[in-house]
């Protein structure tokens, strides 16, 4: 196909007959390209005026005011407050408890189902890319910053041709206005000025999660991280007056030059030092005489962590440290009550947001919708007694355990039953009469049972009988 052939159709693409979509067809398979009622080519984010942003020391007062800004009712101004969360994000506590609950969400297994549930493999391809785990980042990053708005990329293929977004992108959360669905273009503007993203020529690119007037998880962590960066700098502070002993050197040297050597030599003293001073000059090791005063930071800092743990993952002790197995598994228990709200509320996201415009955009989804998958997670020692109490029940076909472990699997070891006779090897018949083993255990056991019996009494026999 001559190349002036492909621009005309790409060109009738974007313009749209009648706003009908077109179809190039490539040698990956029909691309739907984007019209104007099927997706809008220019793209939110490359009307935002972005700068470089200032980092600002944050203390409780700066704090207080930022939230009175932001819950504003004539101008709602979420910018003060969130550099404030972002000063806070950095904290190492905070972010290990978020990278947990976000991780257990992210790793659970997921179908993509129709309507009477029978999931369809093929279409897991759609989603097993790299812009849908950052998609759902982005969603569940709103339950701390109280709001998302994800713009998605240009229509591209994957390595095997399948339909996929180029990437998936956060709308600078400073230049969004939530409560009245605008965003600015220019930090100094205000909302009225904005963009109106919930008009169709923008909504059918963009996923909005979160609610309008949530202020997210974060309001709340600013409140104990602020306080923890505070205290550890005084440790540091207090580390470097008290933390090594006083030197005080004595002299009664007059001559300025001897007092500036030997002021070089307090300087120069380290491990394994050694010092050449005049006549009369002593040197003194003053010790701090309160040993536990790091409580007074430590404990602090303790009490900072533990507040973060109960809020972001509901206790303590699955990524602090735990005295007891029980209680330990009743935390889990609570943590993973928090994961399921995050997978309810990403799922809602994908089906009630994603997959619509996924389908408007072209991919083949439609009747489908996203699940969870539920079945049981073994680990592989629960795996190997599974596989093994079914397999000494049943038989398995071999190649289930070829595709699984990737290795040849041949014809099944027969193996010695309970009655002495060998399993898989059918009736083996005896050379006089052709009367089989299986035969003559029943007859043997048959036998005891009768003799049994006539030792029970009368109102023993029903039981048998």
């Amino acid at each position: 196909m001559k190349l002036d052939v492909i621009l005309n159709r790409i060109d009738n693409g974007w313009r749209g007959l009648a706003g009908k979509p077109q179809v190039l067809h490539t040698k990956f398979g029909d691309l739907l390209l984007a019209g104007k009622d099927t997706r809008q080519a220019k793209h939110l984010l490359a009307q935002l005026q972005r700068t470089t942003e200032a980092l600002t020391k944050s203390d409780i007062k700066k704090w207080r005011a930022a939230w009175q800004r932001a819950i504003s009712v004539e101008s709602p101004n979420r910018q003060m407050l969130y550099d404030i969360y972002r000063d806070t994000s950095t904290d190492a506590h905070l972010s290990g408890c978020i990278g947990q609950r976000t991780g257990f969400v992210l790793a659970k297994s997921f179908n993509i189902e129709d309507k009477s549930q029978k999931p369809n493999p093929d279409l897991l391809h759609f989603f097993e890319q790299g812009w849908f785990e950052e998609f759902c980042r982005l969603v569940l990053e709103a339950t701390y910053w109280g709001h998302s708005l994800i713009e998605l990329g240009d229509l591209a293929t994957d390595g095997d041709g399948c339909l996929a977004y180029e990437d998936v992108r956060l709308v600078d959360r400073k230049f969004v206005i939530p409560e009245h669905h605008r965003v600015v273009t220019d930090l100094g503007q205000d909302w009225t000025t904005g963009i109106d993203y919930h008009e169709p020529e923008w909504a059918q690119n963009l996923v909005e999660v979160g609610k309008p007037d949530d202020l997210g998880l974060l309001l709340k962590a600013s409140l104990h991280c602020i306080p923890k960066k505070n205290v550890l700098a005084a440790w540091d502070v207090f580390s470097e007056l008290f933390g090594m002993p006083l030197r005080v050197a004595t002299t009664g040297a007059r001559d300025q030059k001897e007092i500036d050597r030997i002021e070089e030599m307090m300087q120069r003293m380290g491990l394994a030092s050694y010092a050449v001073l005049p006549q009369g000059t002593t040197i003194q090791m003053i010790e701090n005489a309160k040993t536990d005063a790091y409580n007074v930071y430590d404990k602090r800092v303790d009490r900072a962590n533990s507040e973060l743990s109960k809020l972001i993952i509901g206790q303590t002790m699955t990524i602090e440290d735990g005295s007891s197995l029980s209680q330990s598994q009743t935390h889990l228990k609570v943590f993973e009550n928090l994961v399921e709200q995050d997978a309810k509320m990403l799922a809602y996201a994908i089906n009630n947001q994603l997959i619509p415009r996924m389908i408007r955009h072209g991919f083949p989804l439609n009747g489908y919708h996203f699940a969870w998958d539920e079945s049981v997670d073994y680990t592989p020692e629960q795996q190997m007694e599974y596989e093994k109490m079914v397999s000494d029940r049943y038989e398995v076909d071999g190649k289930y355990f070829a595709d699984k472990y990737h290795m040849p699997v041949g014809e099944r070891i027969s193996q010695a039953s309970p009655f002495g006779s060998e399993e898989g090897s059918g009736e083996s018949k005896e050379a006089d009469g052709g009367k089989t083993k299986k035969d003559e255990s029943a007859k043997s056991a048959e036998s005891a049972r009768d003799k049994d019996k006539e030792k029970l009494s009368a109102s023993d026999r029903p039981f048998f009988d």
